[in-house]
């Protein structure tokens, strides 16, 4: 059992305003907590003095946004309390919308085994209902008109002449809910708020069960959220959160939910964490130096206990594949110095679409990597579709890869034709590829006329293409390979509902060969051959032996993954106006970038020790290069926490010779 978390036990484990946070117990609370300032230590520590107190377990209700949050706390709790939790209700808010409709539900008409339906669910109903309703296929973009429900359904958009077309078939797709018995995500949320206003009987059965409320990430609330949490709290609740850090606006977040908690509850008092304990206090001068220049937020200053640190490198190299190659030739060059694992890096970037230029840069230079936030570049299905056939073209006898391209695109090979081929390449002791030849070559073969020509079609175009095997002009090979497979016919075919979605993945395509076009071109290339291209592709998806487990991987993810996480070195590539702030962000908020800014000042203080932030001159989007801008808010760090690079140059013969010379000798002071 852990020991009892007496007062004074608590002021030695605590900071004054989080020992306040923690024993304000009764009323309403308003915790501001800054980034790295102790949260989660503080809502554990609260959770786990109220039960020491005496407080019941099935008193308490503590809300978050991800299930990992949940089980995270739930975890700290039972380690600090030694208690078993059977009765504490630790969730997400949408986990606790599901138990009160598993409970209630049926008040509003449904059956208690209802289904949750998923988006795919949800696009089905709402194309079945079209058709019931006569919309034409050109009518019916059904990602769209689902993001429009969902914004309808949770008051984020109201009826309007541009979208009243819809209505019909909204209400249309309403019914076939409880038709079939079934809600979607967002009712998670609607429908208990329902059940609460129209039957109170049912409100006051929670109510009176829940008297302790705690609210994390309380910036992230929606509307619904916090008109779910209004009507279940009575007054002893506590929301932590921090307007800077509000970054989900897109999913209909909204930090003024801060300002609402002080006009709804009577009485509230409100501590302020600014204690930070996770970086230098140069970062948190950049940090509190970018986020001031927002109006609309409650004035703090994050200050730290720890040294005043390195100054903020701010470097400007030509274009993403330098920039690409002086985050990985840094990371490098830092981890041998300070003797870092790669996981104490943190690489971010704003987009997506940044990640090939560092993931390449990753490969050439041995360093290991884990991406969050989005999908690897070389693991999005397009990109392993065409490098399949580039594996099969090199080598017939690649079962994984012939398996993956051999209907891709759709040739009419089925699955009753790849059992026919396994079943001999099993039974003959040979390769699907040797199978296909044999098979073929018979007699009596197995396959129908048809199946036989798709399958000579085939192998035909895996043959014509052989002379990518040798010799220049690899990229050119690969582009005409892609339009002689009608890849982008496919793609529209397997994308019916959106040509954006299809056009994306070819642009993702055309990034591929622009990538492999740069490195055959690259003058210290000398053998720029396919087999020397997969060789190096091969090294991204190479299984990580103990030893590069123990150094662990880089992490490489986009911003808004990375809340909540630390680094002690922190990259955060890109930093030009167009990307930080995002020029659609920008655009949809008309010209408002106090978003924006809160994400870059997430990104600043995720780093504990180290800061780099990388400005392009030159990016390539699309087919061509345009000129960058440094962002906006580079301006806004105060100019004595930074320091400026220009790209490096070309060094001279003989400061060459000097560094030569140096080398030398401090590889003869070596032992190895």
């Amino acid at each position: 059992m852990a020991a009892s978390l007496d007062l004074e036990t608590l002021k030695k484990e605590l900071n004054p305003e989080q020992y306040r946070a923690v024993t304000t117990i009764n009323g309403p609370i308003l915790i501001i907590a800054g980034a790295g300032s102790g949260k989660t230590r503080v809502i554990t520590y609260r959770i786990a003095h109220m039960l020491d107190t005496g407080i019941p377990q099935s008193q308490i209700l503590a809300l978050t946004f991800t299930n990992k949050a949940a089980r995270e706390m739930e975890e700290r709790i039972k380690d600090l309390t030694g208690k078993k939790l059977q009765n504490l209700t630790v969730s997400t808010f949408h986990a606790f919308g599901v138990k009160i409709l598993r409970q209630e539900i049926t008040a509003l008409g449904w059956r208690e085994n209802f289904s949750i339906y998923d988006e795919t669910d949800r696009n089905t109903l709402i194309k079945e209902t079209g058709r019931e309703l006569g919309f034409t296929a050109d009518n019916l973009d059904v990602y769209q008109i689902g993001n429009l429900f969902s914004n309808i359904k949770c008051g984020r958009k109201t009826w309007k002449t541009d979208n009243d077309m819809y209505r019909e078939l909204y209400e249309g797709y309403q019914a076939g809910l409880k038709l079939y018995n079934a809600v979607d995500f967002d009712d998670l949320i609607v429908l208990p708020i329902k059940i609460f206003h129209e039957f109170p009987d049912i409100l006051e059965k929670y109510r009176s069960r829940y008297k302790y409320i705690m609210i994390d990430e309380f910036q992230d609330t929606s509307h619904q959220q916090y008109e779910f949490m209004h009507l279940l709290a009575d007054k002893n609740v506590a929301v932590v959160g921090d307007d800077d850090q509000s970054i989900y606006s897109w999913r209909g977040a909204d930090y003024q939910n801060i300002i609402n908690f002080e006009k709804d509850f009577e009485g509230m008092q409100e501590i302020r964490l600014e204690q930070n304990y996770r970086s230098t206090e140069t970062i948190l001068a950049a940090a509190n130096g970018v986020i001031a220049h927002n109006t609309n937020r409650k004035d703090k200053k994050l200050w730290s206990g720890n040294n005043s640190g390195k100054p903020i490198e701010i470097f400007m190299p030509e274009n993403e594949v330098d920039e690409a190659n002086f985050i990985a030739e840094s990371i490098q060059g830092i981890s041998m110095e300070e003797k870092l694992k790669y996981d104490q890096f943190g690489v971010l970037m704003r987009a997506n679409t940044q990640s090939r230029a560092i993931e390449e840069a990753f490969l050439e230079a041995n360093i290991p990597y884990t991406m969050s936030g989005g999908t690897s570049f070389f693991q999005r299905k397009e990109i392993k579709d065409i490098i399949g056939y580039l594996r099969v073209i090199a080598n017939h006898d690649d079962d994984v890869n012939l398996i993956r391209i051999i209907n891709v695109p759709r040739r009419g090979i089925g699955r009753a034709t790849l059992e026919i081929l396994n079943d001999y390449a099993l039974m003959n002791k040979c390769t699907l590829w040797t199978a296909m030849s044999d098979l073929m070559a018979m007699p009596d073969c197995p396959f129908s006329e048809k199946t036989k020509g798709e399958l000579e079609s085939f192998r035909s175009l895996i043959e014509s293409n052989s002379s990518m095997i040798s010799g220049r002009g690899l990229s050119k090979k690969v582009r005409a390979l892609v339009e002689e497979i009608n890849y982008w016919d496919y793609l529209i075919a397997d994308n019916p509902k959106s040509e954006k979605a299809a056009r994306f993945k070819y642009l993702n395509i055309e990034s591929l060969i622009h990538s492999i076009e740069n490195w055959e071109n690259n003058p210290d290339n000398i053998d720029a051959n396919l087999y020397t291209y997969l060789n190096r592709i091969t090294l991204l998806s190479r299984d990580d032996g103990d030893d590069e487990n123990d150094k662990g991987k880089v992490n490489l993810m986009t911003i808004h993954a990375s809340k909540g996480l630390e680094f002690p070195v922190v990259f955060i590539a890109g930093v030009e106006d167009g990307l930080i702030p995002h020029a659609r962000s920008v655009e949809e908020n008309d010209g408002d970038v106090e978003e924006e800014r809160r994400l870059f000042y997430v990104a600043i203080t995720r780093a504990r020790d180290k800061l780099f932030l990388t400005s392009c001159q030159k990016r390539r989007k699309m087919q061509s290069v345009v000129d960058c801008t440094p962002s906006r808010f580079l301006d806004e760090i105060p100019v004595g926490l930074v320091e400026y690079h220009e790209p490096s140059q070309i060094v001279s013969n003989d400061k060459a010779m000097d560094i030569l010379e140096n080398m030398k000798k401090m590889f003869g002071n070596s032992n190895t």
